[in-house]
């Protein structure tokens, strides 16, 4: 899969490299970083991936360098880890991190921190019309632990679409439940107590086969080419996903982020698709929601940037089942800063979150039932310049073996129905829910 001069020439700039700490070597190389990650993730234990919808990918296994943080500093404290490692250019930190700023607490989520960073061992960075192969090596480690394994790959030829047996759905909280919560929150917003709340539910589904997290991440990818696809693999669990909704982007000084509030199902065929459309850009309710969330980015980035421009109405994004109100927001650093510092004023958006924030967040812990855990969080990268991507974590699941936990949340407001924001769950939950529970 690798070629073997590709490997030697990595071989020697690593030992080129002895007595500087942290060793580094990259070449350039034509493969597909999430086919390099299905390939070599049984060789090491973590493995993990991302990509964006103009096709910049990475992929990356083992860990060279590893920190985790927590509390409401987290993003703070990682970044001035990542900070201090000096990472040359095309070395990339996977980030993820949790919903919840002192991170998961269900043992479904033992193996992932409140903000977690890693180098990778070896790693495929797709960018720029590049793609590199980099290996990066903490003191200690012989090369050939590494390069070995990478030697020994084989491409993986593409998965066939899952056939998991029988399965079992188990809804939490119960939709009987969850139906009576967003009653509840429309209360609360009837008495001014909120403006907006998400609330989510998880549907957990368990079949007679595991699934492999990367090959069911393939198909996703192949189905949804305009979402964000991501995986991160600890052990046995995997965290997959493909998300419509980019949290923030900054690269070279330009930062983008893209809010993503209101939403309706496809048409069945391209009459009523169009129709359902029309309705959601002219629907109040929906151009409500949909502007509290611009509104609370915008006066969040603020602070950070010059000359930003946000359209005056919202477009249409649209995924195979459902079509959401979208508004780009682009802008110019006003002075260096690194991308993590955006993603702290920016997380969590009413997106996932609501408004007032420390309100909305309230809300959910008490009435929502289950650990978000990483769901609504985030997933993404930096280099050491401080540019990096982060999506928010959404259309997602957690796979556990043969046992799979799948998250959707919805938009609550004032004039929300409960039985309208379940249908809108379903069709959000759907993506995975297909792959996974395939009749």
């Amino acid at each position: 899969m690798i070629p073997g001069s590709t490997i030697d020439r990595l071989a020697a700039s690593l030992d080129d490299a002895v007595g500087r700490g942290m060793r580094y070597a990259a070449e350039p190389v034509d493969m597909d970083p999430l086919g390099f990650v299905r390939a070599g993730a049984g060789f090491f234990g973590r493995a993990f991936f991302f990509s964006n919808p103009d096709g910049e990918s990475i992929g990356g296994l083992g860990t060279a360098w590893r920190a985790t943080t927590s509390g409401s500093a987290r993003f703070d404290a990682l970044r001035s880890q990542i900070e201090g490692l000096a990472l040359p250019d095309p070395v990339r930190a996977m980030v993820g991190f949790s919903f919840a700023a002192d991170g998961p607490h269900s043992d479904k989520w033992e193996a992932f921190g409140a903000a977690d960073t890693v180098v990778p061992l070896a790693a495929v960075v797709v960018g720029g019309g590049n793609a590199a192969l980099v290996v990066a090596l903490p003191p200690g480690l012989d090369a050939e632990q590494v390069l070995g394994p990478l030697r020994a790959l084989t491409e993986h030829a593409a998965p066939l679409y899952p056939d998991l047996g029988d399965h079992t759905l188990e809804s939490v909280p119960s939709v009987a439940d969850w139906r009576t919560a967003v009653t509840e929150a429309v209360d609360a917003i009837s008495d001014d107590a909120l403006r907006k709340v998400v609330l989510s539910r998880s549907v957990i589904v368990r079949s007679d086969t595991a699934p492999d997290g990367f090959d069911l991440l393939h198909h996703l990818n192949g189905t949804y080419p305009r979402c964000f696809g991501f995986g991160w693999r600890v052990g046995e669990a995997t965290f997959l996903g493909a998300s419509p909704e980019l949290l923030v982007r900054s690269v070279g000084g330009a930062v983008s982020s893209n809010p993503l509030a209101g939403s309706a199902p496809r048409g069945e065929g391209e009459e009523e698709d169009r129709a359902l459309a029309e309705g959601l850009m002219r629907s109040p309710k929906d151009r409500s929601e949909h502007r509290l969330v611009v509104d609370d980015v915008v006066s969040r980035l603020g602070p950070f940037v010059d000359d930003l421009t946000v359209p005056d109405g919202p477009s249409l994004k649209r995924m195979a089942t459902v079509q959401h109100l979208s508004t780009p927001v682009h802008g110019t650093l006003a002075r260096p800063r690194h991308v993590l510092e955006l993603v702290e004023a920016l997380h969590p958006t009413p997106a996932v979150g609501g408004t007032p924030r420390a309100q909305a967040t309230s809300f959910i812990d008490k009435v929502e039932g289950f650990d978000r855990g990483w769901y609504a969080g985030g997933i993404g990268w930096v280099d050491g310049s401080g540019d990096g991507e982060f999506a928010i974590a959404l259309r997602c699941g957690l796979i556990e073996g043969a046992k799979a936990h799948i998250f959707a949340g919805a938009g609550i407001v004032a004039d929300s129905d409960p039985d309208d924001e379940l249908l809108e769950t379903r069709l959000k939950l759907r993506p995975l829910l297909e792959l996974l529970a395939a009749t």
